[in-house]
């Protein structure tokens, strides 16, 4: 359980600290009193130091002195309003977070419940047991990574300098496209590619994908639209009977089904469920036929020439050769629930388990396979396994489809 440290001497502030439920506050009105207090005893290892704004000198000199004597403490700083450089300086001597001086008990109680169900990515020290787990790339991985991708580079400068004056022939923009993508780790970073479509392409891609579809939920699309007949309305002849049963047909609700219920809605369980998976498998947008993608474009994409620049994010350490592939924003915001986080936990690559899987069943494969794909790649890589997909994606090196 995580204590609480309240150092200042504002009675509205220690008043409604008494009342909140389940805590019980100390308080300091020094700051080496509040030293002793926040250190670490059987009960609780870690501790919310309340610290009620005073003459800033003092106030850093406190903090300073805080942060360096327990390690074990997340300092919240009440304050009435701080200026951009008064919040700089602060945070320098080592403040976690703010909050109005005026915040109600409800408010700080809040504030409290947040920072105890993060205990564990919060505090630096906090029990292995309670640590959020980050993966870590192995060795003998990062140190393949640096060769091959060093010499494939120095080997592909003709193809690089080639592509890219293709490139800037053909349309206006920059050669290479950066996008932001989500690796291991959740890590954001610059994603590289040569650029294989025109430069307004983000912009039209609501529109070409309401023209073309999604090819990922065409399959969904056909299969809501089966239901949609065999769970048609009843005519009204049926209705009145069902009445007459007392039933109503469109309230047809099991007595063991469990209803969710929000501020403005209620809904069944099983319906948010399907909803929130439809939501999941939606993730990956994927456009056939794509209007967007220029001729070099297509030449590129069809021999993968596109992914080549990814090669200096090899280097750098953003990604590996072979791992799960790092997903935009926009999809992996959707893949955060505890049945993806696993495809995470793994590294991010230029080619995959699922890469050479999908092309081997002609690009056909449902959003759902490729998650498998990814967590059964995380769980169980090794040197062989990759040694193998990397041969097999050289030999799958030329694509009669666009998958």
């Amino acid at each position: 359980m995580i204590g609480v440290v309240y150092l200042g001497n504002n009675p509205d502030s220690q008043e409604k600290l008494k009342y909140i439920p389940g805590r019980l506050v100390q308080y300091a009105t020094n700051y080496k009193d509040a030293a002793v207090a926040c250190s670490p005893h059987v009960r609780n290892e870690h501790f919310i130091l309340f610290y009620e704004q005073n003459v800033q000198a003092e106030d850093i000199t406190a903090i300073t002195y805080l942060k360096k004597k327990c390690k074990n403490i997340y300092v919240i700083l009440l304050t009435h309003q701080l200026t951009l450089d008064d919040r700089k300086m602060y945070q320098k001597c080592g403040i976690n977070d703010t909050i109005d001086a005026n915040a109600s008990i409800t408010e700080l109680n809040k504030k409290i419940q947040f920072i105890a169900d993060r205990e564990g990515m919060l505090f630096d020290n906090a029990p292995a047991k309670h640590r959020i787990l980050r993966f870590k790339i192995p060795l003998w991985k990062r140190l393949f990574d640096i060769v091959f991708s060093a010499i494939a580079i120095i080997l592909l400068s003709p193809v690089f300098l080639i592509t890219a004056i293709a490139i800037r022939l053909e349309s206006k923009g920059p050669v290479i496209f950066k996008s932001k993508r989500v690796g291991t780790n959740y890590t954001i970073f610059d994603f590289l590619k040569f650029r294989s479509m025109y430069a307004d392409a983000e912009q039209r891609l609501k529109e070409v994908a309401k023209e073309a579809g999604n090819q990922y939920l065409e399959k969904e699309k056909e299969e809501n639209e089966r239901q949609s007949v065999i769970t048609a309305p009843l005519g009204e002849e049926a209705e009145m009977m069902m009445m007459d049963m007392g039933m109503e047909s469109d309230m047809m609700i099991s007595d063991e089904e469990v209803m969710l219920v929000g501020d403005d809605f209620v809904v069944a369980e099983s319906d948010f469920n399907k909803e929130k998976e439809e939501e999941i498998n939606s993730a990956f947008v994927k456009i056939e036929n794509d209007p967007r993608i220029t001729k070099v474009g297509k030449f590129i994409r069809k021999y993968s020439i596109d992914e080549l620049p990814q090669l200096f994010n090899i280097l750098k350490g953003d990604m590996s050769i072979v791992g799960n592939r790092p997903l935009p924003l926009y999809e992996a915001e959707k893949l955060t629930v505890d049945s993806s986080i696993d495809r995470f936990m793994a590294p991010a690559g230029l080619t995959g388990l699922w890469q050479v899987e999908e092309r081997g069943k002609g690009g056909n494969m449902s959003a759902e396979e490729r998650k498998q794909l990814d967590i059964l790649y995380g769980q169980n890589y090794n040197f062989m396994m990759d040694m193998k997909i990397i041969f097999r994606t050289l030999t799958a090196f030329i694509q009669k489809d666009n998958v």
